[in-house]
């Protein structure tokens, strides 16, 4: 598979997000050509303010594996990740960061910070981003411009 498939993976998550009433942000993880773990945003649904796609998806391919660290792996997002994302990238030893669309407000890796190219860190992450740009801004957009309607 290419990186347009996996977003388009990454997309359904933030789809199901979407239908949930959660900012439309999704993940998948990769490892050859096997999705080790996929989700969405779940902070409104569980409470918890860590509940970012990214976070989710790291966590169940940790358990999943039995391994912290996911060397060799690729993780797929919607949206540029927030700072606690890109530390957390970081830390699992993610090989690989694809990305569709950018975060202005609080993107941490080419928007406001680049907290996983950081050569102080024992561990840096190779980026792209853009793919499947204009389907990843399309779904978050919309989903803020319809918040702003309703309130």
């Amino acid at each position: 598979m290419d990186h347009n498939s996996y977003m388009g993976y990454a997309l359904k998550e933030a789809e199901k997000a979407l239908k949930l009433g959660e900012v439309p942000i999704g993940a998948v993880l990769v490892s050859g050509n096997k999705i080790l773990a996929a989700g969405h945003d779940l902070r409104e649904l569980l409470n918890d303010a860590s509940a970012h796609a990214e976070m989710l998806v790291l966590r169940e391919a940790a358990q999943k594996i039995g391994d912290w660290r996911l060397n060799n792996t690729t993780l797929y997002v919607t949206v540029e990740p927030c700072p606690m994302c890109a530390g957390a990238i970081v830390q699992y030893r993610v090989g690989t960061l694809v990305y569709g669309a950018p975060n202005s407000k609080s993107g941490s890796i080419d928007s406001i910070l680049d907290i996983v190219k950081q050569s102080k860190f024992n561990h840096q992450v190779e980026v792209i981003s853009g793919i499947r740009e204009d389907d990843c801004k399309q779904i978050i957009q919309s989903f803020f411009k319809q918040l702003r309607k309703n309130k």
